[in-house]
C-alpha cells in the first residue's frame, strides 16, 4: 500500500475477505454414509454479483480459499470486469469417486451453497477449476434450477464455463490459455519491454510448460501452432517429456488421454519421477499447475528470462525476489490468467442477454465485406487473393467475437500495468503496478458508495 494514497482504514477493508462459510454435508455412497466439507469465500462486494471457481482438491482449505477469492477481486478489477471476487472449493480427491459419485456429490454441494445464497446469477456466479470442469458445472445448473424452478429466465447464469448444450458460450473452454498467449504477445509488442534476448516475436523461442490441464495444453498448443514457439518440455506431477527440437501439443494430449500420463510418449524422452524439469534453460517458463511451484530452494536454479505465471501463486514471494535480482522478468498472475473470468463474463452476458454474439449482425458484415471485395476487385481488375477471401468475407462465428474480445481487454489491461510502471519507476516490476493498477479501481468503487 505504499505507492497508494488511501483514505485511513480503506486499506485494511480491501484486504478482510467478507465472509467465509463452511459447509458439511453427507452423502450415501457404496453402502455408507461419507461425509464431506467445502468452503464458498465472499472476498468484497464492492460489485455485485461476486465470480470465482470452485475446485476440488484433497489439500484444500479455508486458508487457501480465502487468499484465492481476494486474487479474484484483484482480478477482476485489473481486467475492468464488473464482478467482486469469491472462490470455493471441496476437500475432495475426485480421481477417487465414479463420475456418478461425483454427480452426486456435486448436487449436494450445490444444494448447501443455494441455501445459503452462495451461488445465484445475481449473488455469486461460480465456475470451473481445478479438479473441475464444465461437466461439474452442468451437474450444478442443473440443481440450482430444480432448486429455483421459478427462476427459469436467468437460471443459467448461474454458472459460467458450462457445455455449449447448458447455455456455455464457444471459446471458454480455452480461455485461460487464450489468455496467457496474448499476454506474452503484449509484452513481446511492447517496446518498453526487454522482449526475448531482443527479440519481439515468438518463433523458434523455447517454451517449457509446467502442468498440462486445461491451461497448460491450450497455452502450449497456441504457442506452438500460431506463433511458432518450440515446447521443449513439458512437466506434469509424475515427471517431464523433454525434445529440444519441440513437443507435438496435440498428440502428446492425445497420448496422455489414452494412457492417463505424458510419460511414454514416442516423440520425447521421458524422465519419469523427476521434477527438476522447469529448471532446464530456455526462453520463456510457464508454471500453469498448482500454487508454490517455484520457490525459495528452487528459484535460483530457474534460467528462465520470463516467467509467465499461468496458475494462480506459482512463484512464492520469497522466489519472486529471487527470481527478480537475477534478471528475470515475471508476468503476474493477476494479469495472465485472467481469461477465463473475462470470457466468464461474456458467458454470462450472454446467458441473461439470451442472444448469442453475432447474431444480430453477422449476415450484415457478411455482404458488407462482399460488397467491398467486389468493388476492389472492379478498380484493380484482379481477383481477390484466394487466401484471404474466406476469412475476409466471413461474418465473424461467436468464438471470432469472443475471441476477440478477449484480446482487447488483454491489450487493454497491459497497458494499464505499463503504462503505471513507466510513469512509476519506483514500483519496480509488473506485479507491484498490477495490484496498484486493481487496487486504485476497488477503493474507486467502495468510494463511490460511501465507504
Amino acid at each position: 500500500m505504499a505507492f497508494l494514497d488511501l483514505p485511513e482504514g480503506l486499506a485494511e477493508r480491501i484486504i478482510q475477505c467478507n465472509s467465509t462459510y463452511t459447509v458439511r454435508f453427507g452423502v450415501r455412497l457404496r453402502g455408507r454414509m461419507y461425509s464431506f466439507v467445502g468452503w464458498r469465500s465472499v472476498h468484497s462486494e464492492h460489485c455485485e454479483p461476486v465470480k470465482g471457481g470452485i475446485r476440488y482438491a484433497p489439500d484444500s482449505d479455508a486458508e487457501e480459499v480465502e487468499a484465492l477469492a481476494a486474487l479474484m477481486t484483484l482480478k477482476c478489477a485489473l481486467v475492468d470486469v464488473p464482478f467482486g471476487g469469491s472462490k470455493g472449493a471441496l476437500k475432495i480427491d475426485p480421481r477417487e469417486w465414479t463420475p456418478q459419485e461425483l454427480e452426486r456429490i456435486t448436487r449436494r454441494f450445490t444444494q448447501e451453497l443455494n441455501k445459503r445464497g452462495l451461488i445465484g446469477p445475481g449473488l455469486n456466479v461460480p465456475a470451473p477449476d481445478v479438479g473441475t470442469s464444465e461437466r461439474e458445472m452442468a451437474w450444478m445448473v442443473d440443481e440450482f434450477r430444480r432448486a429455483n424452478p421459478t427462476d427459469v429466465v436467468n437460471a443459467r447464469a448461474c454458472v459460467t464455463g458450462k457445455p455449449l448444450s447448458k447455455g456455455g458460450i464457444a471459446g471458454r473452454t480455452e480461455a485461460t490459455g487464450r489468455g496467457v498467449q496474448f499476454a506474452i504477445q503484449c509484452y513481446l509488442r511492447d517496446t518498453r519491454t526487454a522482449g526475448i534476448s531482443g527479440r519481439r516475436d515468438l518463433k523458434e523461442a523455447s517454451v517449457i510448460v509446467q502442468g498440462f490441464g486445461n491451461v497448460g495444453y491450450h497455452s502450449a498448443k497456441f504457442l506452438s501452432e500460431d506463433d511458432g514457439a518450440r515446447i521443449v518440455l513439458i512437466a506434469e506431477r509424475d515427471g517431464f517429456v523433454s525434445n529440444p527440437e519441440g513437443l507435438p501439443v496435440e498428440a502428446l494430449k492425445q497420448h496422455q488421454l489414452r494412457t492417463g500420463s505424458i510419460l511414454g510418449f514416442e516423440g520425447a524422452t521421458s524422465f519419469a519421477g523427476e521434477m527438476s524439469g522447469i529448471e532446464e534453460e530456455c526462453d520463456i517458463l510457464i508454471p500453469a499447475a498448482m500454487e508454490n511451484a517455484i520457490h525459495l530452494e528452487n528459484a535460483e536454479r530457474i534460467k528462465a528470462r520470463l516467467v509467465v505465471e499461468a496458475a494462480n501463486g506459482p512463484v512464492t514471494f520469497q522466489a519472486d525476489r529471487i527470481l527478480r535480482s537475477r534478471g528475470a522478468t515475471i508476468l503476474p498472475d493477476l494479469y495472465v490468467n485472467a481469461g477465463g473470468v473475462v470470457v466468464s463474463y461474456f458467458e454470462w452476458v450472454r446467458n441473461l442477454t439470451h442472444i448469442p454474439f453475432g447474431l444480430m449482425e453477422r449476415r450484415r458484415r457478411e455482404r458488407r465485406n462482399h460488397t467491398i471485395a467486389t468493388a476492389l476487385e472492379r478498380m484493380t481488375g484482379k481477383t481477390f487473393p484466394a487466401d484471404m477471401r474466406d476469412e475476409f468475407l466471413e461474418g465473424g462465428a461467436e468464438i471470432d467475437l469472443v475471441r476477440s474480445g478477449l484480446e482487447d481487454v488483454m491489450r487493454s489491461a497491459w497497458s494499464n500495468i505499463a503504462d503505471l510502471l513507466e510513469s512509476q519507476p519506483k514500483l519496480g516490476d509488473y506485479r507491484t503496478a498490477a495490484y496498484t493498477v486493481a487496487i486504485r479501481r476497488i477503493a474507486a468503487a467502495y468510494e463511490a458508495i460511501g465507504i
